[in-house]
């Protein structure tokens, strides 16, 4: 009860405080999305419970209409994410994470900063099609075994968490903050780019934080000893194999799906039902991967953690919150491009520190779809920075859900994390708006 008390005390005196710059119902709003952020942080009630109170509240302040807010909770973007958690839950049961994981660790040489740049590699490459929550879970027993010295441990796990976060922005699929962007594109009707046109832009940022990244951590690591976990090599079990020709497939369908103009249309498929079809496929005879028992491990709380995202960024229009919020901000515009991304990346990685990325970004798009208005053409720029920046806060364990999880081991200090994860942070906000500059504004 203390926790909650807290969270409407914070709650009323940031609305209270609001008001003196906003409308009566913009404050109430802003109030509530206090309340909602503060809740999910200290966890004063369960993240589903917490992400089910926009339906409740919204209606009850006056804010949107219940018939209004509900249909956020079922749009089509979640259904590619619940394909997404069925080939994630597929590839647990069937231990195909671990085959990777092995094949990925002997590739890399036995030091120091060999192994810390094997296991970022590999948490971020399993994070861009799953959870990052689940495979900083799934190779924190593996950073803690694989070595006893307690100085190489603790970079190793840094490894897991920061991997996991940036190999997040890679797929569309990979971290809330991407499903979120989709989610409000399709709301105000601009072209989301398609799977493949995602992973072409986020692929420089990816490769570059992958090289610079494990360099920081393993920086002053070279004489330290290593022991390195045994290495077995299995063969690969029917069922993985199953699940490797499905995800083989997805990809090639995924690339074929993708338009190339002027030259090739692409096939014209629906993404989302894509994802979907592969996840229930799992579980048809002759496939057998899952059955429905295993669907009750997806976390439903992160769908309905997606629907208070989609709420939020839809009272923030209704309500006019953005463009009051934007034209506070309307500066930015007077700014060169690439300073606008940097300061936009920056502000929102630091945001990222002390918040929910995913509260975060469904508060910070509709804010940001304002500063030039939804019909310019800089305004999709603006937002895939957001986006991906929202991702990438390395210095705090409340910042990301990785970095909460290493914190769990007990054997990392938070001014470690702060120290290395502040410059980690600044590396990527200028790779993000760099790259943004350089490529995106090109591209989009």
């Amino acid at each position: 009860m203390k926790k909650i008390g807290l969270a409407l005390l914070v709650a009323l005196a940031g609305g209270g405080f609001a008001s003196l710059f906003f409308t009566p119902v913009q404050a109430q709003l802003l109030g509530i999305v206090i309340l909602l952020v503060v809740m999910w942080t200290n966890n004063a009630l369960p993240l589903g419970v917490v992400s089910l109170l926009p339906i409740l509240l919204f209606p009850a302040f006056g804010i949107t209409e219940l018939k209004s807010v509900t249909p956020n909770y079922a749009k089509s973007i979640i259904f590619l994410f619940i394909g997404g958690f069925m080939l994630a839950i597929a590839m647990q049961k069937s231990n195909l994470h671990l085959q990777i994981s092995n094949r990925l660790l002997r590739v890399f040489p036995n030091t120091a900063r060999g192994i810390i740049y094997a296991m970022a590699i590999v948490s971020a490459l399993l994070s861009s099609i799953l959870s990052n929550t689940t495979i900083t879970l799934m190779l924190m027993p593996i950073g803690l075994f694989i070595t006893e010295n307690p100085r190489l441990k603790i970079r190793i796990l840094l490894a897991i968490a920061y991997g996991a976060s940036i190999g997040g922005i890679l797929t569309p699929i990979g971290t809330p903050p991407n499903l979120l962007l989709l989610g409000y594109l399709e709301e105000i009707g601009l072209n989301a780019p398609t799977f493949t046109e995602w992973m072409g832009m986020t692929s420089p940022v990816v490769l570059t934080m992958l090289l610079l990244m494990p360099f920081v951590l393993g920086h002053g690591m070279k004489d330290e000893s290593v022991g390195r976990m045994e290495e077995r090599t299995e063969a690969m079990t029917k069922d993985q194999k199953k699940l490797l020709w499905i995800l083989g497939g997805l990809s090639l369908l995924l690339l074929l799906n993708t338009p190339v103009k002027p030259w090739y249309p692409g096939l014209g498929l629906n993404e989302k039902a894509l994802l979907l079809a592969s996840g229930l496929l799992l579980f048809f005879p002759g496939i057998d991967l899952l059955n429905w028992e295993d669907s009750r491990a997806i976390p439903y709380e992160i769908i309905f953690l997606f629907g208070a995202g989609f709420s939020i960024a839809q009272a923030f229009g209704s309500t006019h919150l953005a463009e009051a919020v934007a034209h506070k901000l309307a500066f930015v515009q007077t700014l060169p491009l690439w300073l606008t991304l940097g300061v936009i990346a920056l502000a929102i990685s630091f945001s990222t520190e002390i918040t929910s990325n995913t509260a975060l970004t469904s508060i910070a798009l509709p804010v940001m779809a304002q500063l030039y208005g939804v019909d310019h053409p800089e305004t999709l720029l603006v937002l895939m920075v957001t986006t991906v920046a929202a991702s990438y806060a390395f210095m705090l364990p409340i910042a990301t859900p990785p970095n909460a999880i290493i914190m769990s081991s007990r054997i990392i200090q938070v001014k470690t994390m702060a120290t290395l994860g502040f410059l980690i942070d600044l590396i990527g906000v200028a790779i993000v708006s760099l790259t943004a500059y350089a490529l995106w504004q090109w591209v989009l």
